[in-house]
């Protein structure tokens, strides 16, 4: 929607496990968790975009840049209705051809008068669209349609508060007058656009919000996506009812619907495969497609031995207790640990991790492959737990109008696999964020710790011992990492933090006292963050307490660990994992 440079629109991805892969792992495109590569889709196959836009008209908000671009479009969803993102570059027809409910211009880091800045096609706001511009796509919106943005000098940054005119206004009805809003911004609208009522205002800003409710064009200087503007949620749902007159039709029950009858369709008669990781996406993909095609669907667990206490077993016991599905376990840690041997580079750990559990899900496929054939079958299908924000960092969510040729996540030679295994992909969650892939996990009654399991890197462990990973070395921090996750949640700490890495420095050992002589111990290091989307993330602020019983529970239990560190550090500048 704009002219400037396409190579900067590139919106930021959110992968909720984002730092559990990195990209080229190898094993990424095997586990139903993991991402794949983007290709052309298949002749006869549409993606899961544009059929959930047959179904349900998308609230499309184009992307200027903001980090809450896609915490908008999820807001959205909370509201019951579909949403999806482009980015701002996209022609306003491109935008207008996927014939959207609304249309919502995101905030951005730019001024409206800096070179190059993102601007707004004029056209979009005649074509009958509703449309709400936020922070910087208030500006944008603004100065396209004959108002004025000034550097009033003015900056307001956090918290703020409001004047709104309820009575006055779509977007603030049932809403109190006063409110405490979230700014971040420098520039400022100081006249509206011709047919436009000012609506609210803030000591930096005498035009912080306005409405044209004839024409159904709506803006805010604020950003209501974020939990500290007190009834942002409320104004958005206004806004998508109200001011748009949308139907909010968006709900698990219809996600589950929808996506068992499309797999249903897709699969046919054919066999279908799925890696399972003991993650909470390739879980709830697994268990949408066994509800739509019950034993046709075989799933493989390649079973590391990098995994935390107990994880091997709720997949063999629990997932398979819930869903009835086939599953396959291979154990495989011996193999691992050889291959693991003398190898301390973390980047090298990831590759040799990625390239065994390869060859380990590339026997195990010939062999379900093998099975299948003898009895007449043939294996067509691969599941993939491709998430929506991993559509949109790839750019996959993009397509050439209504009826456009969608570029969709398929394979051919999947994750490295050989020519002869050769899958189709099956991506039912593609359309969701993770809060919504936990929903849909919790409609299908998946087990609670697997649901709402905390993001664990798919090298598992082995990127949680800092240096050479040994079988005595992960019984160590495997141990530890189980009393850390005992007292978090007798604590009721489970969903107050967005996970907490438990890292034991093999390669380091400290002086210690313990009854009547020293030791010489390694150190663990706990690692515990809030997060919304992994991209950023802060330490947590845990109570003394329940630190001193994990501390005082490891140093007493766990052999060989003397001493337990608390890593303060928020991201950025450190990452969450520590390898």
């Amino acid at each position: 929607m704009t002219q400037t440079d396409p190579s900067s629109a590139a919106p930021p991805g959110l992968r909720a496990e984002a730092e559990a892969r990195r990209p080229g792992d190898p094993a990424d495109d095997l586990l139903a968790d993991g991402a794949a590569e983007e290709g052309p889709a298949e002749a006869g196959q549409q993606a899961p975009e544009l059929q959930a836009e047959r179904l349900h008209k998308p609230v499309v908000v184009v992307d200027y840049g903001a980090q809450y671009a896609q915490l908008i479009a999820r807001r959205v969803r909370e509201a019951h209705v579909y949403s999806e993102i482009v980015p701002h570059d996209l022609p306003v027809d491109e935008v207008l051809a996927r014939e959207p409910a609304a249309v919502i211009l995101s905030g951005g880091p730019s001024s409206v008068y800096q070179e190059g800045a993102p601007q707004v096609d004029p056209e979009l706001f005649v074509a009958g669209v509703p449309v709400l511009g936020i922070c910087y796509g208030f500006q944008a919106m603004a100065q396209a349609m004959g108002g004025e943005v000034a550097h009033t000098g003015l900056r307001e940054y956090g918290g703020t508060d409001a004047d709104v005119r309820p009575e006055q206004s779509v977007l603030f009805h049932g809403q109190p007058p006063e409110q405490y809003v979230w700014m971040s911004h420098g520039d400022g609208v100081t006249r509206a656009p011709e047919g436009f009522r000012v609506v609210g205002e803030t000591s930096g800003s005498p035009v912080a919000a306005f409405e044209d409710v004839q024409r159904r064009l709506f803006g805010v200087q604020w950003h209501p996506e974020v939990r500290h503007s007190t009834f942002g949620q409320q104004l958005l749902t206004n806004f998508l009812t109200r001011g748009a007159g949308i139907q909010p039709d968006w709900t698990t029950g219809s996600v589950i619907e929808e996506q068992v009858a499309r797999i249903r369709e897709q699969v046919g008669t054919a066999r279908v495969i799925c890696g399972l990781s003991g993650g909470v996406d390739s879980a709830v993909a697994a268990a949408l497609v066994q509800r739509a095609v019950g034993d046709q669907l075989t799933c493989v667990f390649v079973d590391h031995g990098l995994l935390r206490a107990g994880e091997a077993e709720q997949v063999e016991r629990d997932f398979v207790a819930a869903t009835g599905v086939r599953l396959r376990v291979v154990d495989a840690a011996d193999r691992f640990l050889s291959a693991l041997a003398g190898v301390a580079d973390p980047e090298e750990k990831r590759k040799v991790i990625g390239r065994e559990f390869i060859r380990v899900f590339e026997q195990a496929a010939r062999e379900i492959v093998a099975e299948a054939g003898a009895s007449g079958d043939e294996v067509r299908f691969l599941v993939q737990g491709t998430l929506y924000p991993d559509v949109v960092e790839s750019g996959g969510a993009l397509h050439e109008g209504k009826n456009g040729t969608a570029t969709i996540k398929s394979h051919h030679n999947v994750g490295g696999l050989p020519d002869d295994l050769a899958f189709e992909l099956i991506e039912p969650l593609r359309t969701l964020f993770k809060d919504e892939v936990r929903a849909v996990g919790l409609e299908l009654g998946l087990p609670e710790e697997i649901v709402h399991r905390q993001p664990f890197p798919g090298p598992g462990l082995g990127i949680r011992v800092i240096g050479e990973v040994t079988r005595q070395r992960l019984d160590t921090l495997r141990a530890a990492d189980a009393i850390a996750r005992h007292e978090l949640s007798v604590a009721g700490l489970d969903r107050e933090i967005w996970q907490c890495p438990v890292v034991l420095l093999a390669d380091v050992r400290s002086v210690g006292v313990q009854g009547d002589g020293r030791t010489y111990g390694h150190p663990i290091v706990l690692r515990p963050v809030t997060s919304e989307d992994a991209m950023t993330a802060d330490w947590a602020r845990l109570s003394s307490d329940v630190l001193a019983r994990i501390s005082t529970r490891i140093t007493n239990e766990v052999p060989d660990v003397n001493r337990v560190v608390l890593d303060v550090t928020s991201k950025p500048p450190g990452t969450i994992e520590w390898e």
